[in-house]
């Protein structure tokens, strides 16, 4: 049985106390927060052991660290979870920007200390069967793969405004499941935008709305949209265009759309809904999936998600994507590396 601590119980964090306390193979949670009413709250709710700091927590003999705070604090808590020898899952990104990235993985790598990195898409059962599509050979020779994540509505302003941008914090996922699935590098990306809701996000030098077209060194292309609002619910989708076959995934009874094609207008025709409501229910079974799948690791199993290198990755494209939206022109990864 295993033990594990987590760090930082917002949005995200309070989502995988209940996910964690969930799982059979977990025995306890030891959990920590800057807020100690909410460390309280949460470990009355769930049986879990409140540590009042993260020194705390790190000395209390668990045997893995979950890393759930905020982004600009994602590099640090990490980094002090691998000195302790502890396996740590960290949620996305692994640090602010793509340059800290890189010398956190670094850091991470020479220690030799396992840490998975929070993509759940990976972890998501049609997400997944996109994935074994492609790697079999079924779809032919792959030419497109279309990714989509627009959100109900935008997170509060205060995120927003230390969020790193819609490339960093949203299109992330997007990033990093396109390039997992065509098993491609990407070598070039064009990115646009527009603010048509908050004029906050001008402000914070973001944008509500994004396209994004990635060039892959195999030859595929990905096409990437990004929003903030859409009332209907939450949408995310997956589209693999080969040249044999396509597949998708996101086109369940509960995609937040309305067919409009009058053969199908009548009330339980497809989609049959309700919407999904945000990422949390879309992706609740990943998420617990993904959690055990931590468990694993923790009990010295190889990492089945994202790795910190993957991570890396996803962060220079979301780099790429950031400057190629100030300056209005395609951006080569190279260029950003540099």
């Amino acid at each position: 049985m295993t033990t594990l601590g987590l760090i930082g119980l917002g949005r995200i964090g309070a989502f995988h106390a209940d996910t964690l306390t969930s799982l059979p193979e977990i025995s306890g949670l030891v959990v920590t927060d800057e807020r100690p009413d909410v460390v309280a709250e949460v470990a009355a709710k769930y049986g879990a052991r409140p540590a009042d700091s993260v020194e705390a927590l790190l000395s209390s003999g668990v045997d893995g660290v979950v890393v759930a705070a905020a982004t600009p604090a994602h590099a640090e808590l990490a980094l002090a979870a691998v000195e302790r020898g502890l396996p740590t899952f960290c949620e996305k990104p692994i640090a602010s920007t793509a340059a800290e990235s890189a010398r956190v993985a670094e850091i991470i790598a020479r220690s030799g200390v396992p840490v998975q990195v929070g993509y759940q898409r990976r972890f998501d059962a049609a997400f997944a069967a996109v994935k074994e599509a492609v790697d079999s050979g079924a779809v032919g020779a792959l030419h497109t793969v279309r990714s989509t994540t627009m959100d109900p509505a935008p997170p509060p302003m205060d995120y927003i405004k230390g969020s790193g941008g819609i490339f960093r914090d949203c299109a992330v996922h997007d990033f990093d499941v396109i390039r997992w699935v065509t098993g491609q590098e990407v070598v070039e990306v064009y990115a646009t935008g527009s603010v048509q809701g908050d004029p906050l996000f001008t402000e914070y030098g973001d944008v509500d709305t994004a396209a994004i077209v990635v060039r892959f060194d195999g030859g595929a292309l990905g096409l990437v949209s990004a929003a903030r609002y859409n009332g209907r619910g939450y949408d995310c989708r997956l589209e693999a265009h080969g040249f044999d076959d396509t597949v998708v995934a996101g086109w369940d009874q509960g995609a937040p759309v309305r067919n409009a094609d009058p053969r199908f207008a009548a009330p339980g025709d497809f989609p049959a809904g309700p919407p999904h409501h945000f990422f949390m229910d879309r992706f609740t079974e990943a998420f617990r999936t993904e959690l055990s799948a931590f468990v694993d690791v923790v009990g010295g199993a190889p990492i089945r998600g994202a790795t910190v290198a993957d991570a890396v990755e996803v962060a220079w494209i979301a780099e790429a994507a950031t400057e190629s939206l100030r300056r209005g022109v395609p951006v080569r990864i190279e260029e950003v590396r540099q």
